[in-house]
Order: structure tokens, then C-alpha cells, then sequence
């Protein structure tokens, strides 16, 4: 009579025990190790529109320009954006063409905030958006 009374406590003093042992492990893990942040890539794309008279390479400059800033804001906004990814679309003379390009990711950022160094420039984007022939005026 006494063993039996004796096992039905044992029993749940068991699960007790291991039901703490779990939790405190648990709980231990996750102080030491909490989880990863989701880190995510932002992709901003930007229209840019030529001015009157302006050459490509003036036009290029700017793009530039544009494209440094809006991947910097990407990175300043989010701590969480690991890469940014920043088109540039140009338009002019009615034509639109993507210009350039921006993949880099915030370390490679860091080290060197040059645009023409991790940007891909797209070859046949003068001739798409008709700078080597000249204004029409209506």
C-alpha cells in the first residue's frame, strides 16, 4: 500500500522536474543565443528625368548622385536592410531606359560609398533614351 502511494507521487514529481529542467535550459538558450533579426534586402527603384539641354554625361552624374543617396537613406532608415538594391530609370525625349544599377550591401557600403565602384551601368541606355540625336521641338 505504502509503494503504491509512494509511485503515484514519484510520478508527477518526475514530470515536475523534467517540465523545470526543460524550461530553465530553455530560457537559458535564449538569454544566451536570442534569435536572428530577419535581415532583408530593400530595392528602391528611382525615375529620373533629363533637363533641358543636358548632356548624357551630365545626365549620368546625376544619376549617380541619386542613387548614393537613396541607397544611403535605405540604410540609415532600417537597421534590419542588409543589401540594397537602387534602380535608376531615366527618362527623356518620351524615352524611359534604366540607367544604372546599385547592388551592394551595407558592409561593402561602409568600407567604400562609391557608386561607379558596385554599380552596373546599362550600355545602350544613351542611345535608348535618344541623347545622341537632338531635340525636336514641336
Amino acid at each position: 500500500m505504502i509503494q503504491s502511494i509512494a509511485r503515484k507521487q514519484i510520478a508527477p514529481l518526475g514530470l515536475w522536474v523534467l517540465f523545470g529542467c526543460t524550461s530553465i535550459s530553455w530560457l537559458i538558450t535564449a538569454a544566451i543565443a536570442p534569435e536572428m533579426a530577419c535581415a532583408y534586402t530593400a530595392r528602391v527603384e528611382v525615375p529620373l528625368n533629363s533637363q533641358p539641354e543636358e548632356t548624357y554625361a551630365n545626365f549620368l552624374r546625376r544619376a549617380e548622385a541619386v542613387a548614393r543617396s537613396a541607397a544611403q537613406r535605405s540604410f540609415d532608415g532600417d537597421i534590419l536592410v542588409t543589401d540594397v538594391a537602387v534602380t535608376i530609370v531615366g527618362q527623356h525625349n518620351n524615352a524611359i531606359a534604366p540607367i544604372l544599377l546599385l547592388q551592394v550591401s551595407r558592409q561593402n557600403w561602409k568600407r567604400r560609398p562609391i557608386v561607379s565602384f558596385w554599380a552596373t551601368y546599362f550600355p545602350g541606355t544613351q542611345s535608348l533614351l535618344e541623347f545622341n540625336q537632338p531635340v525636336q521641338s514641336n
